[in-house]
């Protein structure tokens, strides 16, 4: 009986757990998505060049990402 109560509360914990990455996950794809989009409206001839090479670093940052997962996340801000 206690070793079934034990799995219980593993469980429980388990799921709180999986629960608070979802929702990591969706305040995530958010970031990434207005990330993409802002991006993708910068012209970098009009950019500080300090502004440019972070903007290069953000942009880099994206491109190594899932495709799934930057789709998922443009679709998030409807981008």
């Amino acid at each position: 009986m206690h070793h079934t109560i034990l799995k219980e509360q593993e469980v429980s914990m388990l799921r709180s757990e999986i629960e608070m990455l979802m929702v990591e996950r969706q305040s995530l794809l958010n970031i990434v998505g207005a990330a993409a989009r802002f991006i993708a409206c910068l012209d970098s001839r009009k950019l500080p060049k300090e502004a440019c090479e972070t903007a290069k670093i953000l942009s880099e940052s994206l491109n190594q990402l899932n495709e799934d997962t930057l789709q998922d996340a443009l679709e998030k801000v409807k981008a």
